[in-house]
């Protein structure tokens, strides 16, 4: 499943992929609420990352500005791979190497404006999947890091 959500910033740019991934017959849900200027980017990635750590088959895409905010708040969730993507080559590798499960792009960016590239971003978003291999190593020592409360000990 394929969830996706916007603050304010985003909504233009969401309907967007909304439609290019149901012309592709891929199922997305709107969690977003009313999208007002009072919507925070936190609340949304909240959501989102709810709705990803439900399934681990559960993919999302996350839109604020710059997609840095939404990454960030998504990552304060153990589990979350939020990954920042602005080309095709950084989304294909979110997913190789990283497993990221949800992928954020900003609306306010100079790659937004040219929709085309959204589209061969989210592609190569959702068209990978995870390597594993020498990756699960490292995604095993992120895990360990998400443990950790207190970093004084070490």
């Amino acid at each position: 499943m394929i969830f996706i959500g916007s603050d304010h910033s985003g909504i233009n740019l969401k309907e967007l992929i909304i439609s290019y991934l149901n012309n592709k017959k891929i199922r997305v849900i709107d969690i977003s609420e009313a999208n007002t200027a009072e919507d925070d980017y936190p609340d949304i990635a909240l959501s989102l990352s709810k709705e990803v750590l439900k399934n681990n088959e559960n993919l999302a895409i996350g839109i604020c500005g710059t997609g840095i905010g939404m990454s960030i708040a998504c990552n304060k969730l153990k589990g979350i791979r939020a990954a920042v993507c602005v080309d095709e080559y950084t989304a294909e590798m979110a997913r190789k190497h990283n497993n990221a499960n949800i992928i954020c792009l900003g609306a306010r960016t100079a790659y937004s404006k040219d929709i085309e590239k959204i589209y061969k971003i989210l592609d190569a978003f959702l068209n990978t999947q995870y390597e594993g291999g020498r990756h699960d190593r490292r995604l095993q020592k992120i895990r360990t890091l998400e443990e950790k409360n207190d970093l004084e000990g070490e």
